[in-house]
């Protein structure tokens, strides 16, 4: 009997796109995704966290790297822009990116330059927010596994 719950559930697994080992699905095969935001505008920024969190809702592995004004939505002291609700749903950049991060394990980074370029340290960025290692961000976007994003 127990052989069979076992072949029932790799062929439930199977069919699902899921591959079993050792009792853990593996990871590897899930779709990744690099959200790159630029843009100043609220509207646009709130538009990519928007796709972003439909993404990582539908599976994908969402990391999200904030450059130029629109890092200034991982501040603590954020300019309105970011903390202002949008319509139709009144959702802010800033708020929805802490969502992301919080319910879909999304890592969130600003830019290598940014800090240093603003005269900024670390502490000024929100919990949970790190900086960007050019090397690893470039080798994250060269993987073939990964879509990129760019607002």
């Amino acid at each position: 009997m127990k052989a069979k719950i076992i072949a029932a559930a790799l062929l439930a697994a199977t069919a699902f796109g899921t591959v079993i080992g050792a009792g853990q699905a593996v990871a590897e095969d899930r779709q990744k995704l690099v959200t790159i935001v630029t843009a100043a505008e609220p509207q646009t920024q709130l538009m990519a966290m928007v796709l972003t969190m439909q993404a990582a809702q539908q599976g994908a592995s969402a990391h999200i790297m904030l450059c130029g004004p629109a890092a200034d939505i991982a501040l603590k002291t954020a300019p309105d822009s970011a903390t202002a609700g949008q319509p139709p749903r009144g959702m802010s950049p800033q708020g929805l990116m802490q969502t992301i991060r919080e319910k879909t394990g999304a890592t969130v980074e600003v830019c290598a330059i940014y800090l240093p370029g603003k005269g900024l340290e670390p502490s000024a960025l929100l919990d949970g927010v790190g900086v960007a290692k050019p090397d690893e961000m470039a080798a994250r976007i060269l993987d073939p596994a990964t879509r990129v994003l760019d607002f």
